[in-house]
C-alpha cells in the first residue's frame, strides 16, 4: 500500500470516527472549500449547506460502516468507489437505517493533505432497495 493510498483510508476511518462523535469541525476539515455533493432528489450542495444540515442533526446520534471496494490513484487527484451502511437515531426515535454506494474525488492539496473534492451518494433508505 503506496503512502496516499494510506493517507487516504486514513481520512475515510477519520470521517467515520468523526461523525460518530458528532465532530463536525474535524469532518469539514476533511473536505476541499470546493467541494460539492450530489445526492438523489436535491440540487448539488457545498461545504456551508453540508455544515448547516450536519448541525440541523446535531442531537442524532450516527453510526456506520464503510467499504471502499476500489481505490485509484492519479497523481494529485484520487477517485474511491465506496459501500456505505449508515443508522441515524434522532433523540428517542428508531434508527433510519440507510445503504449504498459513493463515487467519490479525492484532492491533495498543497499542504500534502488529501481532502474529499465531490462525491455521489447513492444511498437510500434499507428496504427500499430489496436490501
Amino acid at each position: 500500500m503506496t503512502a496516499d493510498e494510506r493517507a487516504i483510508r486514513e481520512l475515510v476511518a477519520t470521517w467515520m470516527a468523526a461523525s460518530r462523535a458528532g465532530d463536525l469541525d474535524t469532518v469539514l476539515g476533511l473536505m476541499t472549500e470546493d467541494v460539492v455533493f450530489m445526492v438523489p432528489g436535491r440540487a448539488p450542495f457545498g461545504k456551508e449547506a453540508f455544515a448547516a444540515q450536519s448541525r440541523g442533526m446535531a442531537d442524532a446520534r450516527l453510526d456506520g460502516t464503510s467499504d471502499i471496494r476500489e481505490l485509484r490513484i492519479l497523481g494529485d487527484w484520487a477517485f474511491m468507489r465506496s459501500h456505505i451502511e449508515i443508522a441515524l437515531t434522532p433523540p428517542g426515535g428508531q434508527p433510519q437505517r440507510r445503504a449504498g454506494d459513493t463515487l467519490t474525488i479525492l484532492r491533495k492539496e498543497a499542504d500534502g493533505r488529501w481532502r474529499l473534492a465531490r462525491d455521489a451518494n447513492l444511498l437510500t433508505e434499507v428496504g427500499k432497495r430489496g436490501e
